[in-house]
């Protein structure tokens, strides 16, 4: 497998105070299975979808059980090189929250902000290159940035990765598309007022799924909360949730695409 261009969606992990929950509550909507976790890497666990690494939930680190608020999705995008990413990060206005740290011989992780407070990673791979498999029921399908800051996340984004930007001939929403060479990797979504004042804006990572309404029915059974769907689209049939400690994500079903995909017009 070759080395993801740099700003493709490569990884997603999250931080649960109830670890064992997290995991009972993706291995049923998801069909995750879990790999070992060692102390050596703060207990962090993979997930897996039929055999392919997907995933990886962690606890938090000693001392931040507190932790801040929800449990949140975090998505890396991949970089050669994560101290110059760092760098860039921070000449056009984003935040570096965790410096660039090698992970054994994994790869080197950083964490930041945009300017309108939207939470990234950064991940330049070694051994560990990213998702093993993508699209496919229980992996990675998509990611949406969603921002109360659109006009920031479309300055920022692309000046920090080499990404063009298409607009959704859509008069009721802002929508933009990341494009990397000839692939649409990364959506931007302005959050309106129907988000209540206290959701921080926050990166929305979409996971197959073979059936949505069965893993909505899942997901609400196991203690989530079913935001918005499941609908059909151009892109699938989908659905936007909670789980029970709060990280909000998306489930999707690729094959079932209903409706001619909108028009898009480059900006950038």
């Amino acid at each position: 497998m070759a080395v993801q261009p740099e700003g493709t969606p490569c990884w997603a992990d999250a931080m649960f105070t109830d670890l064992e929950g997290a995991k009972r509550f993706y291995g049923e909507v998801l069909g995750w299975t879990f790999g070992e976790s060692t102390s050596e890497y703060g207990n962090y666990t993979q997930a897996y979808a039929d055999g392919k690494a997907v995933a990886a939930v962690v606890p938090p680190m000693p001392g931040q059980d507190g932790q801040e608020g929800p449990s949140q999705w975090c998505l890396y995008l991949a970089s050669p090189d994560a101290a110059a990413t760092a760098e860039k990060i921070r000449d056009n206005g984003g935040e570096v929250l965790m410096e660039p740290m090698q992970v054994g011989d994994f790869g080197t992780m950083c964490l930041a902000r945009d300017p309108g407070g939207v939470v990234f990673g950064i991940w330049q791979g070694g051994r560990h290159e990213g998702f093993e498999a993508t699209a496919v029921p229980g992996a990675y399908c998509w990611a949406e940035v969603f921002t109360r800051e659109p006009e920031k996340a479309d300055a920022f984004f692309p000046a920090v990765f080499p990404y063009r930007i298409k607009r959704i001939e859509d008069e009721a929403m802002d929508f933009r598309i990341y494009d990397l060479g000839e692939d649409s990797v990364l959506g931007r979504m302005a959050m309106t007022e129907e988000f209540p004042p206290e959701v921080p804006p926050y990166v929305n990572v979409y996971f197959t799924v073979a059936d949505v309404d069965d893993a909505v029915a899942r997901a609400t059974e196991l203690g989530g909360v079913l935001r918005f769907g499941p609908v059909d689209s151009p892109f699938g049939r989908f659905a936007a949730l909670s789980d029970p400690q709060g990280a909000s994500f998306s489930v999707i079903d690729v094959t079932a695409a209903a409706g001619e995909k909108p028009q898009m017009t480059d900006v950038s």
